[in-house]
């Protein structure tokens, strides 16, 4: 059974505001979430949360290009001799880059391969 919603007036649009979309978007976007339940559950379409989601990502984007990057110093950590024998299980370097998002690089990792992850999360 399908569900008809009917607006009368002379504003035929629903209006959204910022609370609502960010807090939709948080639902939708959430881990295990379907984004298809979340838009059926409050009468939307999948574009117009994608549209949202999109628009998010832009206006982040913009305010970061407009600040100037902060110089920062790279941290640096010494290893023990004995950390060293199990050079497989811990990375060899650890980069943390913007947004929250961190990469581990092990010892066995090729240069090529590392190049092309920190390309891709750039």
């Amino acid at each position: 059974m399908s569900q008809i919603t009917v607006f009368s007036g002379s504003e035929r649009r629903r209006r959204w505001s910022e609370e609502e979309r960010l807090r939709v978007l948080a639902e939708a976007f959430s881990p295990g979430a379907c984004v298809a339940e979340v838009c059926r559950r409050h009468d939307i379409s999948t574009s117009l949360i994608y549209t949202w989601r999109s628009k998010l990502r832009q206006a982040h984007a913009e305010e970061e290009a407009g600040e100037p990057p902060v110089p920062a110093f790279a941290e640096a950590v010494l290893v023990d001799e004995d950390a060293r024998s199990c050079a497989g299980a811990t990375p060899a370097m650890v980069i943390d880059l913007a947004r929250g998002k961190r990469v581990r690089v092990f010892p066995s990792a090729l240069p090529a391969q590392v190049v092309a992850v920190l390309k891709a999360l750039r």
